[in-house]
């Protein structure tokens, strides 16, 4: 047996603007059925809007996106944001993304990538645990965490 586990990202009716984005980032293929493909007629508010979506690329990356139909979004609100103050990362948001690469200019190219319209949340360079780290949130609210694969050792 098998066993993947892969993101759902909910969105507000950008869910295939955000899944471009996501394919020009990392490449792969995008997968995008709409509401109305399923049967939902074409002229109501949510019929363009995506039921199921997805981009995936060979190197294993996976990330899965859809828009909440819009009566089901009445009332929810945004989750926090994500910020740093006194050296130290708060956050009220219940997950992040994060991003493992083997070298800090692969790594590197994809920061740069996702970071057009994003809120850099801590900047990219060297960490203590890693050659290179760094979140942000971008431009459809998402927070990423970009780093650099490191051997440890217990100490």
């Amino acid at each position: 047996m098998s066993i993947t586990t892969t993101a759902h990202l909910n969105f507000r009716g950008n869910a295939r603007e955000a899944l471009e984005f996501y394919q020009s980032v990392f490449g792969g293929e995008m997968t995008v059925i709409a509401y109305g493909d399923f049967g939902m007629p074409k002229e109501l508010p949510d019929a363009g809007n995506v039921v199921w979506g997805q981009v995936a690329n060979d190197d294993g990356f996976r990330v899965m996106a859809y828009d909440v139909p819009s009566q089901a979004g009445a009332g929810i609100t945004p989750a926090p944001s994500t910020r740093r103050e006194n050296g130290m990362t708060l956050t009220g948001e219940p997950f992040f993304l994060s991003v493992r690469g083997e070298t800090v200019e692969e790594v590197g190219a994809l920061w740069e990538k996702l970071a057009d319209g994003a809120t850099v949340v801590e900047a990219y360079g060297p960490a203590q645990w890693s050659p290179a780290f760094g979140i942000l949130t971008d431009r459809f609210g998402i927070t990423w965490i970009l780093d650099v694969a490191a051997q440890h050792t217990n100490a």
